[in-house]
Formats: structure tokens, sequence, C-alpha cells
């Protein structure tokens, strides 16, 4: 019987090629080990391996690569057969020596479907090694791309772009990211490889540590983990001879990321009937031909106390959120413009508010009401909110206290439920003297409401859509997808950013901090319900339409985010999108359907120019005066973005403005 280290030393000569010695270090040009390790026709049985608490392949910090099935255990009644198990030790801390609390996220059974995948490799050149940016997609596909991204569900490659972390500030910490390009599929499995390294001077060698690791007697399940997973990745065309490094991670299931909310939604629901939650009206005033109506409306409330900022959920045995005892409604504000005098009933239209605003951003919008063609009724996004302001500050320096935003907003989705049912409802807003002329005909026209967000409300929204039985048309203006790949590309970010970097003070702490949180926040925003918004809807719930308006260049909500959003609900592009030669781009709005007819009958992004130079292509935000005025807001002024989005949210019919690119008015030579 031969020795275990002899074992396991063939085995990894087999999978990888070499056999690590019991000492040594990394080398930049070491010899590559020999090609007849190539043989993708082996297969290694799939060994699980019990959690650790650091994977040690990559001892830049404790929980890299990310991320990892090696911080999962096994669990059968998960829909994944997986449960996160992060060690409570390994979370970056604070300044005051406290690791994030990573018991919320280990509930969960997978991790982000849009999470970035994290590694460290020192000195590794990105153009030398040909690793595909964000301005070439489509070379992430090519058969020697020096990155594999493995679905191993379907054994289909995964296109994706990277890049070093530019907000580190130390070299040596200095992640290499890697995006996916769009969101990863829910309950799959996922293998990287990373090949063919270079850096300035030559090939990198795989590192001693992993190499180690496919030998481990200490850990004898992971080397054989490991060892399929390097299997799978050569199967899928990676090169033995020149790996550098290779794992496997699962995504959350579809039950693991919207449970929750669906669960609180069909509850709500179920309290309700057929009927209007109870709601009062506090004012109505009429100014002009508008009529101001503000008020409150009832919701069942599943957090803590009255819901206010730093409350969270209490769960059930089954993990659920239960209704609160002690304060079963939460009484969630709502206002309305509504036309005096419309020619008939008007729609109406929920608007979903941006950054931490308030319903009262509607007013910006009066004058489209004004036209007497439509209503607008808007509420306060709980969670990323104004009044939230201030406890946001407070998890910025202490990441624990996450679960209470990411609690909030889902309870702030439901709430927006609950505004739609109150104007959808015969017995709701309808049936109340402030919603009737003079003669007790309906101002507002029951049934016939959509949604439109902006910004972060672009953000929210499609979350808000993918749960939703009171509106099927969408507008989602400037928005995105997954915010841990938003922020720091976003202009908005800095300001938060100064109180976050001072409680967690190292570069790689910073990114993997966000990561974490992810988990939490795809709970509330678009990256955990997109992939259910277009199509593999939701039981009881419709296919929604969507319109996505991009601002090309765009300072707050990054294109990069805009564009993985379009991409993972199988949304068209209006094209030619951009004039020649705008975009810095290889293959611009790779991967997303060119649509070229002006009637579309589709979910679509459209990409409007304002003139301001193409955006950095890494994760910086772009910055006054290099890269001009910020376009974010300037659709609001822009008549045929209000054309395409107006028309589209009274018709339900999509048509496009622009004889070619969308370029605002404003352009000079446009």
């Amino acid at each position: 019987m031969r020795h275990p280290v002899q074992a396991l030393c063939i085995a990894a000569t087999l999978v990888l090629g070499a056999c690590a010695s019991s000492a040594g270090s990394p080398s930049d040009s070491a010899a590559p080990v020999s090609s007849e390790a190539t043989d993708t026709s082996l297969t290694t049985p799939f060994v699980d391996a019990a959690p650790l608490p650091c994977d040690p392949i990559d001892p830049s910090a404790c929980l890299l690569p990310w991320p990892n099935d090696a911080f999962t255990t096994a669990d059968p009644t998960s829909a994944t057969g997986r449960r996160l198990a992060i060690d409570a030790s390994a979370p970056p801390s604070n300044v005051g020596g406290k690791p994030i609390d990573v018991t919320d996220q280990n509930r969960g059974d997978g991790f982000s479907p849009g999470s970035a995948l994290l590694v460290r490799v020192p000195k590794l050149d990105l153009d030398a090694s040909g690793v595909a940016p964000s301005t070439f997609i489509a070379k992430s596909l090519e058969g020697d791309a020096p990155i594999v991204l493995l679905d191993a569900t379907t054994n289909e490659r995964t296109p994706y772009w990277a890049e070093f972390d530019a907000h580190a500030e130390n070299d040596d910490q200095r992640l290499l990211m890697i995006h996916p390009a769009s969101s990863l599929l829910e309950g799959h499995r996922y293998v990287v490889a990373l090949q063919n390294l270079k850096s300035a001077t030559g090939p990198i060698a795989a590192p001693q540590s992993f190499t180690d690791a496919l030998t481990s007697t200490t850990t004898p399940d992971r080397a054989a983990h490991l060892q399929g997973v390097v299997a799978e990745a050569k199967a899928a065309g990676a090169n033995a001879a020149t790996l550098y490094m290779a794992w496997d991670f699962t995504v959350a299931s579809a039950q693991s990321l919207s449970a929750r909310l669906l669960h609180m939604r069909n509850d709500a629901y179920e309290s309700v009937g057929t009927t209007a939650p109870v709601f009062t009206i506090e004012s109505s005033i009429d100014e002009g031909s508008v009529r101001t109506i503000r008020g409150t409306y009832s919701v069942p409330n599943y957090l803590s106390g009255t819901g206010a900022p730093g409350s969270s959920f209490e769960l059930g045995p089954d993990g659920l959120p239960l209704r609160s005892e002690s304060q079963p409604d939460f009484v969630a504000p709502f206002l309305c413009l509504v036309p005096t005098a419309p020619s008939a009933p008007t729609p109406v239209v929920v608007y979903g508010h941006g950054l931490l605003g308030s319903r009262e951003e509607i007013n910006g919008l009066r004058g489209v009401v004004e036209q007497g063609s439509l209503s607008l009724c808007g509420s306060d996004w709980i969670g990323m909110s104004t009044e939230d302001i201030g406890n946001l500050a407070g998890i910025l320096g202490d990441m624990s206290n996450f679960k209470q935003q990411a609690d909030r907003l889902q309870q702030g989705l439901l709430n927006m439920q609950f505004l739609g049912r109150t104007i959808n409802a015969a017995d709701g807003f309808a049936s109340n003297a402030s919603f009737q002329s003079s003669t007790n005909d309906p101002l507002i026209a029951p049934g016939k409401t959509t949604l439109l967000g902006n910004s972060q409300g672009g953000i929210l929204g499609g979350a808000a859509s993918a749960i939703s039985t009171e509106w099927t048309n969408v507008v989602l203006g400037v928005p995105g997808i997954n915010y841990s790949l938003l922020l720091p590309r976003s202009s908005d970010w800095p300001e938060f950013e100064s109180v976050f970097n001072v409680a967690y003070t190292g570069d790689i702490d910073r990114v993997i901090a966000l990561q974490l949180v992810q988990l939490l926040w795809d709970r509330g925003e678009n990256n955990g319900y997109a992939q259910h918004l277009t199509q593999n809807t939701y039981p009881g719930i419709s296919t929604k339409k969507i319109v996505l308006i991009e601002a090309f260049g765009d300072h707050q909500v990054t294109n990069v985010s805009t564009e993985v959003l379009a991409r993972t609900i199988n949304a068209g592009v209006h094209s030619p999108a951009l004039r020649a030669s705008r975009s810095p781009d290889v293959n611009p709005y790779f991967g997303i359907d060119a649509v070229t007819d002006k009637d579309v009958d589709r979910s679509i992004v459209v990409q409007w120019d304002y003139g301001n130079p193409a955006p950095p292509t890494v994760n910086l935000p772009p910055t006054d005066p290099e890269f001009g005025e910020d376009p974010h807001g300037k659709g609001s002024s822009e008549p045929r973005v209000i054309q395409l989005a107006l028309g589209f949210l009274l018709t339900g019919k999509i048509s496009i403005p622009c004889d070619g690119p969308c370029v605002s008015d404003n352009v000079v030579g446009g």
C-alpha cells in the first residue's frame, strides 16, 4: 500500500502535471510542467470536503480566493445541497477589532449571482497575460484565455472581464477582480482556472500554496476535491502545463435569494385578500391643474419595533420573517400628484426615487402631470431613503449591522407592492373624494399602474417588479445591478468611502467586506431577482416588459452595471447605440442583441449620448472636469427621453424616438 503522501502526489501529478516539493516559494519563471499531463480525458471523482476557516491556496487573506466552496458545507435540505459556512473569525475586522458578523450570510445556500471573483496574483501583468478587459469581453471566451470561468452545471464557458482593484493604495494588496458579464445562474456551480499568467519578465508559476493543497495529507478530502476541480478545468480547455490556480463555488438558489421577500409578499397579500390596505388622507391641495395628495397606507410589518432605521427581521424556525406582534402594521407615507381635470381617468405611475431620497422627488415631475395624461404616486424606499442616512453611516463603521439595511430594503419592496394595490383596488384611492372630481368622477384609473424607477429606483425597481402583480410595464432610468460592482465606479461612493475606509483600513479587507454584504444586499436589489423579471418568473407572477434608459459615461451608475443588467434580463439594445468611435469597446454591447426596428416588442436598453467622454475602463468613478458633466440626471430634461418613457408607460408600446443613435438635442454637431 502506498504512503498517503505518495498517493496524493501521484494524483496531483496526473491532474496538475507536477507534484509539490516539501519546501520552496513561488517563482516568476519556473520551468513549465510536462505537456504529457494535458490529457483532458482524465476525470477525478468529485469529493465533498469539510469547510475551511481559511483557504491556504491564496494566503493573501483568509477568505481568498472568493467566492469559494471551501467556505461551504454539505446541506441536503438546501436547494443547492450546500450551505455557507464562513468561519466567524475569517471576515475582515474594523478598527475596533470586530470581525464582520456572518451569521445571516451563512443562512444562504450559495454565493451572490453577481459576485466578483477575487484572488491575488503577485506581479501579474494583465496585458502580457492577455486578460480580457471590460472593453473586450469576447476575449474571455477565447480558447487560450488566461482565465477560464466554467459553468460546471452546463459545462459551458461564461464571459467576464477582469481588472485590478484601482482603489487599492498598496500594490502588494491589489486584488485581481473577475466580473461576470451577466449574473451567474442561480444554483449553478462554477469552476475558476487561471493559466498561462505572465509578469513583465516571464511566466508566473503555480504558487507553492496551491500545489501543496493538492497533495495535503492534513486535509486529504480538500486535496481530492481540488484535483477534481482541476480535472474539470482541463476538460474545459485549461492547460495543466501552465495552470496557476483553480477553485470552485456554488451560486445561491432562487429560493435562498428570494424566499424571505416572497414569503412576506404572499403572507401580506393573504391578509388583505382582494381589498385595498387601510389608508388615510392627510391633505389634498389643488395647485393649478395638479392636486397634491398626502397620506399614509398600512402594510404588514415584518421588522422589529416600528420598522424604523436600525430594525431587522425576526426569523421563524423555517428561517422566514415573522410578522411583528407588537407592531403588526408598517405605516408608510405616500405622495400623489393627480391632474384635477383630465379628459379621462388617468393611469398611475408608481415612482421609485434616487439615492437616499424620498417620495418628494416626484415633485420634480410635476410638469408631466400638468399635461393631464397620467398621475404619479411615490413612497419612501426604506432601507435606502433619507431617513436611513444616519443609520447607514453607523453601518459603514460596523458592517456586522448590514442586515438592518437589507431587511429594511425588503420591507420597502413590499411597501411598494401595497402602494400599487392601494392604487389598483376598487376600494382604494379611486374610491376616496381626494382622488375624484367635484362631480365624484374618479381622476385615476385602477388597474393601469406602471413603475418608473430612476437611479437607485432603477437598481431596486427590477426587484420590486419581479415580485409584483400590480404592474407589468416598467421603465428603469439610469439603472444597474449589484451594488458591490457599481459603488466603486460611482461618483457617489467617495463620500461614503471616507467613512468606510476609516473603519476598514486594509485594501483587501475593503473589497472582501463589500462582497460579504452583497450576500445580504441581494435580497433587496435587482441582483437577487433579475433572473425572474422577463423569464422564469416566480409562481403566479407575469413576465415584465422593461425599458432600460442608459446615459453614456454615467458618473453615478456605471455603464458596465447597466449592461450586466441588460444581459441578465435578455434585453436587446437599440442599434446603432452610439456614434462611431464613441465607445472604447472592441465589441460594444457584447452579448446583447442588436435591435434596429423603431417599434420594439421586447425588453430593451436605449443608450443616450449627452456628449461627455467615455467613462474609465477600471473600477474608478468618472470625475469632473476630465469626464465632463455628469449625464446621470439629464434625461429628465431631454424631451425624447420623456417621450420614450411616457409613451411606453401610457400605451405599453415601445417606440424609439431616434433615427440612428440617440444623441441629446443639446450636443453640438450630434
